[in-house]
């Protein structure tokens, strides 16, 4: 028997549209969430068009451009969404275009899987991906599923069944979680391949920590098949706050190793994780990682969003850590939330960097996934903006006379002692790079 997928009814009325739109193909997304019983469907959002569209492309599936835009959506929602496949508009018979959206739906998974870090367990993850095709005139929808771990599969048959309200009494998790990394950087920082290898190993080890610790919703430990509302009245929305406690033989270790490095990267500051879990008897351990991977996802989406601007920049950069005794100073972007209209209750975000205005936000919103919304929509309040204060000179510094900052307050303050950093920080994220 294939998967059965819940569809809210909104997505019903955005599909409708796209079908009455004079194009020869209209691709997009398929967002939700999946669950071991059964998925469900709360939105859906067109492929941008490139400013400078492929010559001869016709009616084929242009995969690399999908897959980019898959992998920036995926970036931009919260713990418990995800993308779970794509759609295709267009009056070539579903026959004729399987064979494409089975490549399609493999580049897609490929791409947003590349920048995972947390251990997947195949056992307990939902592996199939989802391929819509629908025909603009008849409106005839061919739903089937492709196992993307498994290179070898053939389509398999699911149920498209619309329903309204779908995510409208989903419960929200949140935490606040400190970040405090320390990295060594290769010595050519202007080679993306050995910058971002360094990277992934050092978060790696941080995303172990936070999928080892322990969870307590709204300050109890719940077994794992615990369910999440039970004791709950039956469809009403829940907030839930989250701890996560690291224990101390979790703390990350420095070991004996000896390499030559160009430089180093530490992080300090505090990121706000959210997650929404659907109301069909949620256990407690998917709540769980839910939040954990959107606590992971938030940190790897921003540390790779300022590397690639650092490479973008990296002449300059080094001219100006040597004005400042080796040391530069990086603001991360700040994550912003937004409601989704078409989903009701849920939102999704973008990250803000300190020199953009808010009206890039509600554009790449618009751009990515294809929703209006004002200023008054966005919800800036979650992180508080890192200021950057200058310590004097390092050399008069030392860590026993910085004073502790308050939780919550946006006050960073480094103190740089030879080619060490030590910072002592709360807030939102901060990013500082030491050459030695």
């Amino acid at each position: 028997m294939g998967r059965v997928y819940i569809v809210d009814d909104s997505v019903e009325v955005y599909l409708s549209k796209q079908c009455e739109q004079q194009s020869d193909n209209v691709t997009g997304l398929v967002i939700g969430q999946n669950s071991p019983q059964r998925d469900f469907v709360v939105m859906a959002c067109r492929t941008p068009s490139r400013e400078e569209p492929l010559v001869d492309v016709g009616k084929s599936l242009d995969k690399e451009w999908i897959s980019e835009h898959a992998r920036q959506v995926s970036r931009m929602l919260p713990g418990g969404l995800s993308v779970l496949g794509v759609f295709v508009i267009t009056d070539v018979d579903a026959k004729e275009t399987l064979a494409s959206l089975r490549q399609l739906v493999f580049a897609v998974q490929s791409l947003i899987s590349s920048e995972d870090l947390w251990n997947s367990d195949d056992n307990d993850e939902v592996r199939d991906c989802l391929t819509l095709h629908i025909n603009p005139k008849s409106r005839k929808i061919s739903c089937r599923t492709f196992d993307t771990k498994d290179p070898k599969c053939l389509a398999k048959p699911a149920d498209w069944k619309y329903q309204s309200n779908v995510c409208s009494s989903w419960s929200m998790m949140s935490c606040c979680v400190n970040v405090d990394l320390f990295v060594p950087l290769p010595e050519n920082r202007a080679c993306s391949k050995s910058m971002d290898k360094c990277l992934k190993g050092g978060l790696k080890e941080w995303t172990n920590q936070i999928e080892n610790a322990v969870c307590l919703i709204d300050g109890m430990k719940l077994p794992d098949d615990a369910e999440l509302t039970a004791g709950q009245k039956r469809n009403v929305r829940q907030n839930l706050t989250v701890q996560l406690l690291l224990t101390p033989d979790q703390q990350q270790s420095i070991t004996d190793v000896v390499e030559k490095c160009g430089g180093s990267l530490s992080v300090k500051g505090s990121i706000h994780g959210r997650a929404y879990i659907h109301n069909n008897k949620p256990k407690a351990t998917l709540a769980e990682k839910f939040l954990k991977r959107d606590i992971v996802s938030t940190m790897v989406t921003r540390v790779q969003m300022l590397l690639d601007d650092l490479l973008a920049t990296e002449n300059e950069s080094e001219a100006v850590s040597r004005e400042k005794h080796g040391t530069e100073q990086f603001r991360f972007p700040q994550r912003v939330f937004c409601p989704a209209k078409l989903s009701g209750t849920l939102c999704v975000c973008d990250y803000q960097f300190n020199d953009e205005d808010p009206t890039e936000v509600i554009d790449r919103l618009k751009e990515m996934l294809d929703f209006d919304s004002t200023h008054q929509d966005l919800d800036t309040k979650q992180e508080v903006v890192a200021e950057i204060i200058e310590s004097g000179e390092p050399a008069e510094c030392t860590a026993e006379n910085v004073e502790v900052q308050e939780p919550r307050k946006n006050n960073y303050i480094g103190v740089a002692m030879a080619t060490v950093v030590a910072l002592l920080a709360t807030g939102a994220s901060i990013l500082y790079l030491n050459d030695f």
